[in-house]
C-alpha cells in the first residue's frame, strides 16, 4: 500500500484504541463528534492525490509512490522539491492544520538522514530498525504524530525530579519481546485520530536519567496506550459557515502510557544519552522547521487576503489605521517567506550526507508565535461587532427572513449580503472560535516556548563567536578589556550552555 486515499485512511481507525472524551471511552471512527475532523484528515489523504505532482514522488529504490515528506534530503534539489509539496500541503487548510502527516514525516525523514548520529552508540541495531520504520511509513503511508514533552507537573522542581519522576514516560521492565514503558507524554495533537505514535527527544536529558532516554514508534492502538482528549471543538455545521471548526479540530490528548510492550524492532534509542542528546539539536532546525515555516508563510498569506477582504467589506480599506493593520500581516508574510528563502539556498550537509536548510531558519522559531497572537488581535480589532452579526448561509434562503437580511446586512463596495457573511464567519472561526482559541495557544507553543527559543538562539550565537563587535570597537581605539573579577569568572565557568 503506498499514498493511501482518504477512505483507506479512514477504515484504519477501527481497530479498538482506547481513547477517552469526558468520562467516555469512545470509538474514534464512529462517535459523531470526530466525524468532521476524521472527513477532514481523510480529505488530506485525498488532497495528496489531487496534486500528485507536487505531493508524491516515485521512490527509486522501490518504485512506488509516497509523500515527498518522507524524502531524506541530500541536495539543493530535494528541498526545492520538499518546498513545493510543503507549500501545497499547508494550502489545503490555509496552514490552520498543524499536525498533518507531513509533519512528522519529516522530523522521520530528518532522523533516518543523520546515520553518522546513531553510529555513535556503537550498534547499528537501532539506525538498521529506524531506517526500515522509516521504510514501512513510506509504504502503508501511515499518519503519524509525535509525544515528547515530559510529563513535568510541577514545575518547581526539574523535568525528572520530584513528583515528576513518576509521572513521565520511562522503561520499567526489559523482556525478550521487547521494552515495558510506564507513563505519560504531552501533548499529542492528532493523536486519537492518527495511525501511530513516533517518540523521539525533546529536550536533552543528563546522566543518572537514562531510562527517559527513549526513542520508539508503537500503533495508537497498542494495548495499554491510554489517549485522553481535551474537549473536542469540531462542530457540525456546513462548511461555508464554519470553515475550520466544521473539519480542521485535530484533536490533542494526553497519552498515558500503562505499561506498554514496545517490541524491541519499534526501539530506536534506548538510554544512549549521547545519541538522544544529539539527534534533534541535529535535525530539529535545517530539516522539520522547513515545513513548519512554510505552513506559517501559507496562514500568514491567507490571513493577510482575509482581512483585505474584511477592509473592502466594512469599506475601510483606504484609512490609514487599517492600512497599517494590513500592512502590518503583510510584512510579517514577506519576512517569513525571505528567512525561508534565505535558508533554503544556503542548504548544506549537516553531516552523514544530509542536506538540510540553514540554521538562521530558527529565528522564526522566535518571532512566529506573536505574529499568530498579533494577526488575531488584527482580526478583532478590524472585525469588531461585524464578527457577531453573520447568519448563515441557509438563513439567506428563509422566504421571510432572506428579505430582511439582503436589506440590513449588506457589505460595502457592492458586496453581497451573502459574501458579507462568509467574510466575517471565517474570520471568527479563523480568530474567535472555540478551536480559533486553541489554535492561538497551539501557535503560542507550537515548537516550545518563545522564551526557550530565544535563549537557545543567545546560546547557539555565543557558541558560534558570532559576536565581538562591543571589544572590537575598544579593541580598534587601542583600548585593553576589564579583567574579569575571580567570582565572576567562577560564575561563568559553572553556567552550562547545553540547548
Amino acid at each position: 500500500m503506498v499514498a493511501r486515499t482518504g477512505e483507506q485512511y479512514r477504515a484504519g481507525l477501527a481497530d479498538g484504541r482506547e481513547v477517552w472524551l469526558g468520562e467516555t471511552r469512545i470509538d474514534v471512527s464512529t462517535h459523531p463528534a470526530f466525524e468532521g475532523s476524521i472527513s477532514g484528515m481523510a480529505a488530506y489523504f485525498d488532497y495528496q492525490h489531487k496534486y500528485a505532482d507536487d505531493c508524491l514522488m516515485v521512490d527509486p529504490e522501490t518504485g512506488q509512490q509516497h509523500n515527498v515528506s518522507l524524502l531524506r534530503p541530500r541536495s539543493a534539489e530535494d528541498i526545492a522539491r520538499r518546498h513545493r509539496a510543503f507549500d501545497r500541503l499547508a494550502r489545503y487548510s490555509n496552514g490552520m492544520l498543524g499536525r498533518t502527516p507531513d509533519y512528522v514525516n519529516v522530523v522521520l525523514a530528518g532522523h533516518a538522514s543523520r546515520k553518522d548520529i546513531y553510529d555513535r552508540s556503537g550498534d547499528p541495531v537501532y539506525f538498521e530498525r529506524l531506517e526500515a520504520y522509516w521504510r514501512l511509513v513510506q509504504e502503508q503511508d501511515l499518519a503519524l504524530t509525535h509525544t515528547i514533552v515530559h510529563a513535568a507537573i510541577d514545575k518547581s522542581v526539574g523535568e525528572l525530579q520530584g513528583i515528576n519522576e513518576e509521572l513521565t514516560l520511562r522503561v520499567v521492565e526489559r523482556t525478550e519481546q521487547g521494552l515495558v514503558v510506564r507513563g505519560a507524554k504531552m501533548l499529542a495533537t492528532l493523536g486519537p485520530i492518527a495511525d501511530e505514535l513516533y517518540v523521539y527527544p525533546a529536550t536533552p536529558i543528563q546522566k543518572g536519567f537514562e531510562e527517559y532516554a527513549l526513542s520508539f514508534a508503537i500503533p495508537v492502538a497498542s494495548p495499554g496506550v491510554v489517549a485522553v482528549c481535551r474537549d473536542h471543538y469540531g462542530v457540525d455545521m456546513e462548511i461555508v459557515d464554519r470553515p475550520f471548526s466544521s473539519r480542521f479540530d485535530e484533536q490533542d490528548a494526553v497519552i498515558i502510557f500503562d505499561d506498554v510492550l514496545v517490541p524491541w524492532e519499534r526501539v530506536f534509542i534506548d538510554g544512549d544519552l549521547d545519541v538522544y542528546n544529539a539527534i534533534n539539536a541535529a535535525t530539529a532546525t535545517g530539516n522539520t522547521q522547513q515545513q513548519t515555516a512554510i505552513r506559517a508563510s501559507v496562514k500568514l498569506e491567507f490571513a493577510y487576503d482575509l482581512c483585505t477582504q474584511m477592509a473592502k467589506v466594512t469599506g475601510t480599506e483606504a484609512k490609514p489605521d487599517t492600512a497599517a493593520m494590513l500592512g502590518e500581516i503583510y510584512s510579517y508574510l514577506r519576512i517569513a517567506r525571505s528567512v525561508v528563502s534565505d535558508a533554503e539556498n544556503r542548504a548544506s550537509d549537516w553531516g552523514g550526507g544530509a542536506f538540510f536548510c540553514h540554521d538562521d531558519i530558527s529565528s522564526l522559531r522566535t518571532v512566529l508565535p506573536v505574529w499568530m497572537a498579533r494577526v488575531n488581535d488584527i482580526i478583532k480589532s478590524m472585525g469588531s461587532h461585524n464578527l457577531l452579526a453573520t447568519p448563515t448561509a441557509r438563513a439567506f434562503e428563509d422566504p421571510r427572513l432572506g428579505p430582511l437580511l439582503h436589506k440590513y446586512l449588506p457589505g460595502a463596495n457592492g458586496i453581497t449580503p451573502e459574501e458579507r457573511a462568509r467574510i466575517f464567519r471565517t474570520a471568527w472561526d479563523f480568530a474567535g472560535s472555540a478551536l480559533g482559541s486553541r489554535i492561538e495557544l497551539y501557535e503560542r507553543f507550537y515548537l516550545g516556548s518563545v522564551a526557550r527559543a530565544r535563549a537557545l538562539d543567545h546560546r547557539k550565537a555565543q557558541a558560534k563567536g558570532e559576536t565581538g563587535a562591543y571589544a572590537a570597537m575598544f579593541t580598534e581605539a587601542g583600548i585593553a578589556p576589564v579583567p574579569a573579577a575571580a567570582d565572576e569568572l567562577d560564575d561563568l565557568a559553572s553556567t552550562s550552555t547545553t540547548a
